[in-house]
This record gives structure tokens, C-alpha cells and sequence, in this order.
């Protein structure tokens, strides 16, 4: 389990460093001058190999379940974050969310942690999705689906609230249950859609959410066309373009390469898309140069080895 954990977090923090000098560039400008290994500066003026809030608020959570799972703590976690530099690359936070300032600003209020995130339609940012993997080995024994969804519903309220954001982490999380028992991608994929809707069969979910998520749970997300898959902040194109490029690719690399390439939000794009890929291929397959590159990789280990222990 301890090269799992170490896989799926290098996996995201690697996609993520790989996706923070090109930020906010479209894609036609990546399909002129494709990222195709790892480098400094750009879009954040960060050196090489440093990774954004996807990956700080990810170890903060893996950070807080090294001591079992409470959500007071997590919360606790993404203020000392902001304000006193937990987890972050180089002591100083440089990106963060406007749904997850607003979510901190109430969690140091004293607001109950899961009420903090935002509810309405426009609080469905991918911030809760880009930091949700550490809870999948957690979750990994955990037999009861309620109580998976319980858990995922609650940290991913911690700043994003809304049942869209929720279901979102909720299938991600669900598809990375099903990878980590060694299953081929594609038949991981079917078996979370089949988890899935078995769960929705006794659910009353506004269908009208539920409808937004039909290409992923009824169709193959990845038999769409590049041209249909959008790569923006938004949740739901967060979680269909991760899933695309993994299914649409055959190494570790070429999985975090093709999620920055789409362009827009590429740091969270290759977080989530890492994440599965790290977990799926293993921190073997990354290459070594971007691991080496890779700011605090040594404190990343020790964050696996200790997660590893409790879990």
C-alpha cells in the first residue's frame, strides 16, 4: 500500500508542477508549443517542479489523516495552509481558489467544517477535486458505499458544498477504489459505473444533476472527441477531461502531458489526471528527472510513509 500512496501523491503533484507554468494558456497555443517536460517560471514565476494548492491541500489532508480521520483537523489544516504556510512549496501561498478563500475565511470563524464550503450553483469549482485522492486510501477497506459517500460528501464540503462538486470527488474517488484493485483501467472504469448507478437506484438526487454527469456514467467518456472535452475550472470538465486522458493514454506521461496540453486550468487537470495515472502505473513509471525536479519531493515520501503506517 506504502508505493500506492507514494504513487498517487507524486502523481499529483508531478501533473500538477507540470500545469503551473502554462496556467490560463489555451489550447491553441499548446498545440503550437506543447509542454513536453518539466520547467520554471511562466504563467506563476515558480521555479521548476512547484506544485500549486491542488497538491498543498491534498498533503494537508493526507497530513491530517495520518491521525485518523477528523474533520475539525482537516479543516484546520487548509487555514494553516493559508496562514502559516503548511504544505506549501516554498513557504508562501501564490494560487488559491476564490470558493476556497471564502471556505478558509469561515473555517478560522469557527464555522462547522462541513458548512463552510459553498452551496449555490456557482460554487462548483474543482477545488475539492483536485485535493480529494488522499481520502481514497482511507477509504480503500471501507466496504459500505454510504459511508464512502458520507466521507466524500463531508471533506469535499469543507470548501465546495454543492451536491455537483460532491458527486464529482464522489465518482473520482469511487473509479480510484476500483484501480487500486489492480484492475485494467477500462474494466476499473465499468465497475465504478456500475457501482455508481447501483447506488443510485436508491437515491432521490435532483435528476437534473445526476443528468449532467450521463456522458461519464452512461456513455465512455473517452470515445469523445478532444474538440468535446473542455479543460476550464468547472468540476464536472475537470473530472471528464482527467478521465479522458487517462483512458486515452498508455504511460504515466503521456496521461499528465496530454491533461496539460488541453490548456486552461492545466495544474488541476494534470493533478487529477496524475493522481489516477500515479496510481495506476506507479512512481516507477514517472520519469526520474521530474521526480528529482519535483520542490520538497523528500517531505512527499516521508507524507506517504507516514500515511502509509496509519492506513
Amino acid at each position: 500500500m506504502k508505493n500506492k500512496i507514494e504513487s498517487g501523491l507524486f502523481g499529483l503533484a508531478v501533473g500538477d508542477a507540470l500545469g503551473v507554468p502554462v496556467e490560463f494558456r489555451f489550447r491553441a497555443y499548446l498545440k503550437q508549443n506543447p509542454v513536453t517536460e518539466m520547467f520554471g517560471f511562466g504563467t506563476h514565476h515558480q521555479p521548476i517542479g512547484t506544485w500549486s494548492d491542488d497538491s498543498s491541500l491534498a498533503f494537508c489532508l493526507a497530513e491530517s489523516l495520518c491521525f485518523g480521520y477528523d474533520l475539525t483537523d482537516i479543516a484546520k489544516n487548509f487555514v494553516k495552509w493559508y496562514s502559516a504556510d503548511l504544505w506549501t512549496p516554498h513557504g508562501k501561498v501564490f494560487d488559491i481558489g476564490i470558493a476556497t478563500t471564502h471556505a478558509i475565511h469561515n473555517i478560522a470563524k469557527g464555522h462547522q467544517p462541513d458548512l463552510c464550503g459553498g452551496f449555490s450553483e456557482s460554487d462548483n469549482g474543482n477545488g475539492s477535486l483536485m485535493r480529494i485522492l488522499p481520502l481514497v486510501f482511507y477509504l480503500q477497506k471501507e466496504k459500505d458505499i454510504e459511508v464512502i459517500y458520507k466521507k466524500v460528501k463531508e471533506v469535499s464540503s469543507v470548501t465546495h458544498a454543492h451536491f455537483r462538486s460532491v458527486f464529482a470527488c464522489f465518482i473520482y474517488v469511487v473509479y480510484c477504489l476500483e484501480i487500486l484493485k489492480d484492475k485494467d483501467k477500462f474494466e476499473a472504469y465499468k465497475e465504478m459505473q456500475n457501482v455508481v448507478a447501483k447506488f443510485l437506484e436508491i437515491k432521490e438526487f435532483n435528476p437534473i444533476e445526476i443528468g449532467l454527469f450521463e456522458r461519464i456514467l452512461k456513455n465512455d467518456i473517452s470515445a469523445y472527441p478532444e474538440n468535446e472535452i473542455h479543460s476550464s475550472g468547472y468540476v464536472l470538465h475537470s473530472l471528464e477531461a482527467s478521465f479522458w486522458c487517462f483512458l486515452n493514454s498508455n504511460t504515466y506521461e503521456e496521461t499528465v502531458l496530454k491533461a496539460v496540453n488541453l490548456g486552461e486550468d492545466t495544474d488541476t487537470t494534470g493533478a487529477i489526471a496524475g493522481g489516477l495515472a500515479g496510481i495506476y502505473y506507479g512512481i516507477e513509471s514517472m520519469p526520474q528527472k521530474w521526480i528529482d525536479n519535483l520542490v520538497r519531493s523528500n517531505d512527499i515520501k516521508d507524507l506517504a510513509k507516514r500515511l502509509s503506517q496509519k492506513i
